[in-house]
């Protein structure tokens, strides 16, 4: 459950978190496409190690940290068979095969971290109202920022199950495949059943707030690029340009 740690905001002063999700958007889009167009590990490898200085200074290290640990499994998951995947094309083990797999693993991390930094540092009242300064329907607005809102908290009762299960004699770590398969059933029953509880309950609140009331709606904060906004987001693009100028891919 640690990889959800790292989608939750955590409220730090910091310089990050005064950013504007709009400028932390281009950043991402940037590490993004940098990450999709090329295929060099050493390249995605510096990709990583440059978000390291903009998590310090954001002071979520230790929850950055945590979410690259939790997506351990889909890391080896994603190089065992992209390995496998050239094994079986090429006849073998090959250098090429190898390389391949490390790029898609890295890219996986990298793609991972930015998007981690990236609600680390946002609240989901900012987002949205990013979202909406981009002319999409509100609704689409609310139900993203909603379900980012639930997920650590649905991860977090999940373990919460879990942990219950386990104190009444449940084991999970043990056992076959199919076994195991079996013993999640005990956690996934209360998980969705309050998982629906959890829907009705937003329900409620949002018809007692008379949602889709009005049209046209109000904020009660108002999203302004400031300089430093500006500055971020020239310094992203120059990063992708330097980067593609440097070694074109």
């Amino acid at each position: 459950m640690r990889v959800f740690e790292g989608l939750r905001f955590r409220r730090v002063p910091s310089p990050i978190h005064e950013l504007d999700p709009r400028s932390k958007a281009v950043y991402v889009a940037v590490l993004s496409v940098l990450s999709i167009v090329y295929s060099d590990p050493l390249i995605l490898a510096i990709l990583l190690v440059l978000q390291i200085p903009l998590v310090y200074i954001a002071k979520v290290m230790r929850f950055w940290l945590n979410s690259l640990r939790g997506s351990t499994f889909l890391a080896v998951f994603i190089f065992a068979v992209n390995l496998l995947t050239s094994y079986l094309y090429m006849g073998g083990f090959t250098l090429e095969g190898l390389l391949t797999a490390t790029a898609m693993t890295l890219r996986f991390i990298l793609l991972m971290g930015v998007f981690s930094l990236f609600f680390l540092t946002t609240t989901p009242e900012d987002l949205s109202l990013a979202l909406e300064k981009l002319r999409i329907p509100y609704d689409i607005c609310f139900a993203f920022t909603a379900a980012m809102r639930f997920v650590p908290d649905i991860a977090l009762e999940a373990q919460s199950i879990m942990d219950a299960q386990k104190s009444r004699g449940l084991e999970l770590e043990r056992g076959g495949f199919i076994e195991r398969i079996r013993k999640t059933l005990p956690i996934l029953v209360p998980l969705f059943i309050r998982s629906f509880q959890r829907s009705l309950e937003l329900a409620e609140a949002m018809e007692s707030r008379a949602y889709g009331a009005i049209e046209k709606r109000t904020s009660l904060y108002e999203l302004k690029m400031a300089r430093n906004d500006y500055v971020f987001m020239i310094l992203s693009i120059i990063l992708l340009t330097a980067t593609l100028l440097i070694k074109p891919p």
